[in-house]
């Protein structure tokens, strides 16, 4: 099972160092990475995890991120499927974190 993150409570949690920060995992494509990203945000589009899953720390929690959140979701269920047990998923994606958190976020 895949748990949902909203924008604000991603934001509070990236702003208090009580709790380890996450792998903000972008799996939009370079120019929409280029065009906006959440600071810290590594990019690895939806096309390329399957092949560069063992980069990634099952460990670790991970937050998925896309333009509106339907892209990151079927990631994140991709890596819960592969024993990923800490995967988030940004509801409403950047566009929310935009419109949430980051007002100053060029949107598309």
């Amino acid at each position: 099972m895949v748990e949902q993150i909203k924008a604000t409570d991603l934001a509070n949690w990236l702003q208090h160092d009580s709790r380890a920060k996450p792998l903000l995992l972008d799996v939009r494509e370079p120019w929409e990475f280029a065009h906006c990203a959440i600071a810290g945000a590594v990019s690895m589009p939806m096309g390329g995890v399957p092949s560069r899953v063992e980069e990634l720390d099952a460990e670790r929690e991970i937050v998925c991120i896309c333009h509106h959140g339907m892209r990151s979701q079927q990631v994140a269920m991709f890596l819960a499927s592969r024993g990923f047990e800490r995967v988030f998923n940004l509801v409403g994606g950047v566009h929310a974190w935009a419109q949430q958190a980051d007002p100053n976020m060029p949107t598309y």
